[in-house]
């Protein structure tokens, strides 16, 4: 029988970072790279990703039947830093990969940098399947396609109406949306809202300092990258600067901030205990929250966003050379990403669709979600996703952003000086060359 399991693996001592994976791109695959194994057809198929992506026992279950002699095994890591952890070490081995590995849109350009270690997923029979911007991400130069697009993550405002009810503030989404500036929102009018929130309460207004801050640099078209050279920028772009000081002053200086390193422990539990009143909400995290939160009335979402339209997360599922069984892993991995599956995935966990037929279809467009109040989140996050504008993300994207998180985690939730935290990016970054 199928299994599901949610672990976190091993990992080899001292195996950190994708720069590992040089030293085993010369090395031979015992196994056979890109050859299948089993026995006359009786496969288990592996399938690793992490945090949510709307994927049931049911519908393995459902694949399984369709496809006799196939098991699927679900490993699920608890973040995508885990999840990239453990891909780059077994990558480095040259084996010990699931026969699908998940892959998060931030970390995708450092595997690009090794195609060859990956499947290449081209097919006619699933062109023009998903956005345009979505597919471009995965495809190399010479036209290699290393990994079928997920979700894409078009971001909204989720927040507890009860909060602001008490507050003294509008409630309902559409009020709350007209509050934070409707279609001409803005990041200082977010954080205007906070100060009037905070003031009348006294409570933290949303959880994470690194959280706004990774909502305002998707916004920007090239923050740590210059896409002509590849050379790093985000030491003197003073874009950079000023929204680290920028996010520095409301979650610290304006005590906006819940002072929360997200996905902790302690974030975790404080969706228990009213720690805050608005998160920045891409499809994905819809269900993040209604797990961390069951039990717990009054979350709503909202149709607005600071800054106009921004996009966070969104993944891939790639297929290793390496693995034993790389055909029918490309024909699940093909089917997991097809509208069908893509639409089961929102229903089920919030994951909006990159897939162009699966966004368009009615079962997506009048989508409700009881635990938001019934919020028309299909319509929502259609409405979000309009005007999203990918942006560059160089092989080096993930360390600098990285970088940038743990510096504002410094300051956020460490309660250090702001320029320690600033002078300890700067230090990653001037040390990339």
């Amino acid at each position: 029988m199928r299994k599901t399991t949610r672990k976190a693996w091993a990992l080899a001592a001292g195996v950190t970072g994708i720069a590992l994976i040089a030293s085993a791109c010369s090395g031979s695959n015992d196994a056979g790279e890109g050859e299948d194994s089993g026995d006359g057809g009786n496969v288990t198929l592996t399938v690793a990703t992490f945090n949510e992506f709307g994927y049931t026992d049911e519908m393995f279950d459902r694949y399984e039947a369709e496809n006799p002699g196939v098991t699927i095994e679900q490993k699920r890591a608890a973040t995508a830093d885990e999840a990239r952890e453990n891909l780059n070490s077994r990558l480095a081995a040259g084996s010990g990969t699931s026969d699908i590995e998940a892959v998060e849109v931030d970390w995708l350009p450092e595997l690009m940098e090794f195609p060859d270690k990956f499947e290449d997923l081209t097919s006619p029979d699933v062109e023009g399947r998903w956005l345009d911007w979505k597919t471009e991400a995965a495809t190399t130069a010479d036209g290699k396609l290393i990994g079928y697009g997920t979700d894409i993550g078009p971001q909204g405002i989720a927040y507890r109406a009860d909060l602001f009810q008490a507050a003294g503030l509008p409630a309902d989404r559409e009020s709350v949306a007209e509050l934070l500036g409707g279609a001409d929102a803005t990041w200082e009018k977010f954080f205007e809202v906070g100060k009037t929130y905070t003031g009348a309460t006294g409570k933290p207004f949303y959880d994470s300092a690194t959280a706004i801050y990774q909502g305002m640099v998707n916004q920007e078209k090239a923050a740590y990258e210059d896409p002509e050279t590849g050379e790093i920028i985000a030491a003197d772009n003073p874009r950079v600067k000023e929204m680290f000081d920028q996010v520095v002053q409301a979650s610290v200086g304006d005590n906006l901030s819940a002072h929360f390193e997200q996905w902790s422990d302690d974030w975790t539990s404080s969706f228990q205990n009213d720690g805050f009143a608005v998160m920045l909400a891409p499809g994905w995290m819809l269900g993040v929250i209604e797990g961390n939160a069951a039990g717990v009335t009054g979350w709503d979402f909202a149709d607005v966003y600071p800054g106009g339209a921004g996009n966070w997360g969104g993944s891939y599922l790639t297929v290793p050379s390496q693995g034993e069984n790389v055909e029918e892993a490309k024909k699940l991995a093909a089917w997991l990403t097809a509208p069908e599956q893509q639409i089961e995935a929102f229903e089920n966990k919030g994951t909006f669709p990159s897939q162009i037929e699966a966004q368009e279809s009615e079962a997506v467009q009048s989508a409700t979600n009881e635990f938001f109040n019934n919020a028309p989140v299909g319509t929502i996050l259609a409405n979000r996703s309009k005007g999203i504008e990918a942006p560059f993300k160089g092989p080096n994207y993930f360390t600098v952003q990285t970088a940038m998180s743990n510096a504002l985690v410094q300051v956020d939730v460490n309660g250090e000086d702001p320029q320690a935290g600033w002078d300890s990016f700067l230090q990653v970054v001037n040390g990339l060359g």
